[in-house]
């Protein structure tokens, strides 16, 4: 049994090989191949744009792929939805499809475009933007390089972002969000019904989540005399309660939890005031929840 698994060429394929590498997969592609190779011999992969990822997993070519909502909604392709992956080229968080106009145009939003063109990727979703709000435009679709195209080629542009910057340095202002968008395990109906690859990618996905829940995040260790429990745990902001441990001297005890990077700087300081001690912070690879 091999599981068919598309890779998304292009903006995501990076930060996709560095989260399966923080699960546990490492994915080795070379510029030349499609076919990158994996460390698991019950996966074969293949580099797909994000663009077509659903048309060919719905059509059984591949059994899952990787690819953004967006792209799964604007095909209208029906595929097995397995998990939300919230991350993106640059972040770890969701994109904006926006509707964007020069920042110098009279425009201030959806309705003023009444008769103009749009450029896009996602023409679909875009014409079903403007229907709803009763809005007659007419949709083009762009190969790319679409920032460029207004004034002068579109009037304004549907576009996805996720900080805003490209559209900015293109003298874009952003009047309206279409849509969010984040990455998706999808999954092919037919194999989904299949006991064994299904196993097989959930066990995928399980190790996908863990991997993007442990990200930002560290462990930490600690002991603590019980009279000063209770100011310890007041300190800890943690993921779920603190595990409590009994150690060979009754007098003390030893505290384990998880707390987001970010925050331990803050943290440890008010654990030595409480009286905490042994405190060893380390790195997580995986939560599973």
């Amino acid at each position: 049994m091999k599981i068919r698994l598309g890779i998304p060429k292009g903006s995501l394929q990076d930060a996709t090989v560095a989260l399966f590498g923080r699960a546990g997969f490492n994915i080795y592609a070379n510029g030349r191949s499609y076919f990158p190779s994996i460390d698991d011999p019950e996966i074969e992969c293949m580099l797909i744009r994000a663009q077509e990822m659903a048309r060919y997993v719905e059509h059984g070519f591949l059994d899952a792929g990787l690819t953004g909502r967006d792209w799964v909604l604007e095909s209208g392709l029906e595929v097995e939805t397995v998990t939300d992956l919230v991350y993106a080229k640059q972040s770890r968080g969701k994109v904006r499809w926006v509707l964007a106009v020069p920042q110098d145009s009279r425009f201030e939003k959806a309705e003023d475009l009444r008769n103009c063109i749009i450029a896009t990727e996602l023409v679909n979703t875009t014409k079903n933007y403007f229907a709803a709000k009763n809005v007659p435009v007419k949709v083009e679709f762009s190969w790319g390089a679409t920032e460029v195209k207004p004034p002068i080629l579109a009037d304004a542009i549907v576009e996805v972002t996720e900080t805003g910057s490209s559209l900015r340095a293109n003298r874009l202002r952003i009047i309206e969000n279409v849509c969010e968008s984040q990455t998706q395990l999808i999954a092919n109906r037919a194999a989904w019904q299949s006991a064994e690859k299904r196993k097989k990618i959930e066990n995928i996905a399980l190790m996908l989540r863990g991997a993007m829940d442990a990200q930002g995040r560290v462990g930490l260790m600690l002991n603590v005399r019980k009279r000063d429990l209770t100011n310890v745990l007041a300190v800890l902001p943690a993921l779920n309660s603190p595990t409590v441990s009994e150690l060979n001297d009754r007098d003390w005890v030893a505290v384990n939890t998880i707390l987001e990077e970010s925050v331990v700087r803050d943290v440890l300081p008010k654990l030595k005031d409480a009286n905490a001690s042994g405190i060893v912070e380390y790195p997580l690879n995986k939560i599973v929840m």
